[in-house]
């Protein structure tokens, strides 16, 4: 019944005789053959003859119900390759022939059955011995469902979920404000906001793992998300390279594009691996097309990632891009507080306040100072005070640390090569100012949390592109120079120490 109404308001005020014939009979009599040859009619003028011969006269209609269809592709590879070139035509033609309402399945065949049978019902029955592979959900704008069936039995899954990494103790600061938020609004309703997928960048130990943690433990507690899957990139090319040499791809791919929330941690070692990120593109594809909530993370923002495929990176730019900064005093303070409860220990304000001020890189040192605290005062049977702190800290009186600023790097490394500090600020290209002004741009980099203008206004107003060639020289030479990566470790170490 719906389906005869969609045609008939589709049908309101066209003359009969432009009308397929199809279309003209009594929806009761439709077959999927004669819907999907009227599909083809509209495709096969829009593409070449080579295309469509290759892509779509393979294809197999299987059923048709109401308005969903369901069709058998040839392979894996077959699904994808339309899905990536021609998911625009099929969802229009689709709809054009069924209406608004209407809903395509793939079923995909065995690699080694015959690309096409002689009648549906075999069709069907080959289908039907199928392992399907995920639930279909549209695209917000477009009103076609393209999906491939569902499986009737879907093997569990280990979540991998660390059951600790909570929102509850999860400390927010403004250096994760953002990123916090969307966490908890894709936590809330997964696949069903704009931030799909969610990206979370940041260095190390800041407090991206447990924030994806949460988002997959909460999702979970809710009910929001039945099949969810924490894993690491590295992980899953580890997972890929074995399923490669068993020969299980196909079900390695089907347990991935199952899951209604997949959370991939440091997609940063993606790079280079090539088969690892086809796999994993396509993965990416289904999972989105079927409505269902990517998240990621990385310590660099998309754009900036090196040795991954455009494509790729052009995925994970399609949603949100979130940061989490080192935290500021406060936050590192609260941080503190809350250890220091769960662990049962009232520190003293100046204690915490010490440690906050001292430890400033990331919430893992800062956590990994405590308990060594505590490990300390527990073992020697000492009272925890500052004194303490210090010595856990190896900071005496005279060497506490400071913020480490710009201006202390360009007086190490204009002391190290013996330049005046006008220097690096002005244009000469002489070889030694060169050096000395890149290997200072890039300490900067590393060692301050300052951007890459905020660098360049430092060395004599250069835009930022000059600082990231800066930092790519750095690092291209130290992969060749023995001498002068151990140049830059040592100025590393002063400039932390403040040495000088």
């Amino acid at each position: 019944m719906e389906l005869q109404e969609g045609i008939q308001r589709q049908l309101e005020g066209v003359a009969p005789e432009m009308l397929p014939a199809a279309i003209l009979q009594s929806p009761a009599t439709l077959s999927a053959e004669q819907v999907w040859e009227e599909c083809l009619t509209g495709i096969r003028g829009q593409i070449s003859t080579l295309s469509y011969k290759t892509w779509f006269q393979p294809i197999v209609p299987v059923k048709l119900v109401g308005s969903e269809i369901t069709i058998q592709v040839p392979s894996q590879f077959f699904y994808d390759w339309l899905e990536e070139h021609y998911n625009a035509l099929i969802r229009k033609t689709i709809t054009g022939v069924l209406g608004p309402e209407a809903k395509m399945y793939y079923s995909i065949a065995d690699d080694s059955a015959e690309p096409r049978v002689d009648a549906a019902e075999k069709a069907a029955a080959d289908a039907a011995q199928q392992a399907p592979l995920s639930v279909a959900q549209p695209y917000s704008s477009f009103p076609l469902n393209v999906s491939i069936r569902p499986s009737e039995t879907l093997a569990p899954i280990q979540s991998n979920l660390n059951p600790r990494y909570t929102f509850d103790n999860f400390i927010k600061g403004d250096s994760n404000q953002l990123a916090r938020a969307a966490a908890l609004a894709v936590a809330n309703n997964p696949g069903g906001t704009s931030f799909n997928p969610l990206v979370i960048y940041g260095g190390t130990g800041l407090g991206k793992t447990h924030l994806m943690h949460a988002l997959g433990n909460h999702a979970i507690a809710t009910g929001k998300a039945k099949r969810a899957a924490y894993i690491s990139s590295e992980k899953f090319t580890v997972d890929f390279v074995e399923a490669i040499q068993s020969d299980r791809v196909s079900e390695f791919s089907q347990h991935y594009r199952s899951m209604d929330l997949l959370i991939v941690d440091d997609i940063q070692f993606f790079s280079g691996k090539e088969k690892t990120q086809d796999n994993f593109f396509h993965t990416f594809n289904a999972l989105y097309q079927l409505g269902k909530q990517i998240v990621l993370s990385s310590d660099v923002p998309p754009k900036e990632l090196k040795g991954l495929d455009d494509r790729l990176i052009s995925r994970f730019q399609c949603g949100l891009t979130a940061d989490i900064q080192p935290p500021d005093l406060e936050t590192r303070i609260a941080i503190l507080r809350k250890k220091s409860e769960e662990n049962g220990l009232d520190l003293a304000p100046d204690v915490i306040d010490f440690i906050a001020a001292n430890v400033t890189k990331n919430i893992r040192e800062l956590e990994g100072c405590l308990i060594s605290l505590l490990a300390r005062a527990s073992l020697e049977s000492r009272e925890v005070t500052v004194d303490l702190a210090q010595d856990v800290l190896r900071i005496v009186a005279n060497n506490i640390r400071h913020p480490i600023t710009i201006e202390n790097i360009q007086r190490a490394i204009c002391k190290h090569y013996d330049i005046p500090e006008d220097l690096l600020r002005a244009k000469t290209r002489k070889q030694e100012v060169v050096l000395a002004r890149q290997t200072a741009m890039y300490l900067a980099k590393q060692l301050t949390d300052a951007s890459l203008k905020t660098i360049g206004l430092h060395f004599g107003g250069r835009d930022h592109s000059t600082v990231i060639h800066a930092c790519q020289s750095v690092e291209d030479r130290v992969k060749q120079d023995a001498k002068y990566k151990q140049t830059i470790e040592q100025f590393q170490r002063r400039i932390e120490l403040h040495e000088g």
